[in-house]
């Protein structure tokens, strides 16, 4: 079984309350339980990621700032979530604002969910910091990237 595979079925065991005892707990069901929670997973990385386009969608007169942007090591927060320390470094003569997309993903470069973090007034020639929080709980090695920045 892939750690996928035992993580989803792990997922509808806590969440369908399945115990050695049920009533139905035939492998196709199982099966079909386990299919259902991943595509519940999937389902909510799809929407994770559609809402990080829509956020960039109402940027207006943007500049791609992809190589100012770097980020820390990601921690679990106690309440179970992923964080990353997002900084961007401003090199333009004025205060702007970052949006940046971050994608946390697995060791094999899954994506396991998307955020957008926006740093707001960083000033000319200074940097700015923010937080990274994923929607849901992550487990596993994981890992964070910058899948686009826009300064404006």
């Amino acid at each position: 079984m892939t750690r996928w595979t035992t993580a989803a079925l792990l997922a509808v065991l806590s969440l369908t309350g399945l115990t050695a005892c049920s009533g139905d707990d035939s492998p196709s069901s199982v099966a079909s339980k386990v299919a259902s929670a991943a595509s519940r997973a999937g389902d909510a990385v799809s929407s994770a990621t559609a809402e990080a386009g829509r956020r960039f969608d109402g940027i207006n007169n943007g500049v791609d700032a992809g190589d100012d942007v770097r980020l820390g090591t990601p921690a679990t927060a106690s309440d179970g979530r992923t964080t990353v320390e997002v900084t961007a470094a401003n090199r333009a003569g004025s205060a702007k604002s970052f949006a940046v997309q971050v994608d946390f993903t697995d060791e094999a470069g899954k994506l396991l969910d998307a955020v957008v973090v926006t740093v707001r007034d960083v000033p000319a020639g200074g940097s700015g910091k923010g937080t990274a929080r994923s929607t849901h709980d992550l487990s596993g090695d994981v890992r964070a990237k910058v899948s686009r920045a826009v300064r404006y």
